[in-house]
Order: C-alpha cells, then structure tokens, then sequence
C-alpha cells in the first residue's frame, strides 16, 4: 500500500479506528526514538571543549563574562 493509498484509506475508518491507529503511530515513533541524552554527561564533554590547555575550566561567572564581552563587541 503506498502512502497516498493509507492517507485516502484512513478517512474511511471510523472515528474509534482513527484514534486506534493514532495511538498505534505513536506508540510506534515512541519506540523508534533515541534514548534520552545524558545531560550530565553532555556538560561534561561541553566543559572539555571550553578547557584551554593548561587552564582550569572557566566558571559560570568567566562564562557570563566573556558574553557580555562579546555583546559589547558586537554591538559597537
């Protein structure tokens, strides 16, 4: 059955067989989806990459910083 054949066949169903099928759609992409990331585990890798060699990773504070910098150097 081709796509456009399933789309023209899902007017057809009744309104409890549409919501089944919904149900069932989902349940299907749900099952397809990644795991969920590990933001723990991301911060970690995201640290590493602002670390400068021989340097300490920079702090909440160095960070807003270094934005605020940035936003003056863009803005000027």
């Amino acid at each position: 059955m081709t796509l456009e054949e399933l789309q023209q066949a899902i007017y057809q169903l009744s309104a409890a067989e549409q919501l089944t099928l919904l149900d069932n759609l989902v349940q299907a992409v749900k099952a397809k989806q990644e795991k969920p990331v590990d933001r723990h585990a991301l911060v970690k890798q995201l640290q590493g990459c602002l670390k400068k060699q021989g340097q300490l990773i920079p702090t909440d504070a160095d960070i807003e910083s270094m934005r605020e910098e940035r936003l003056v150097e863009k803005n000027l």
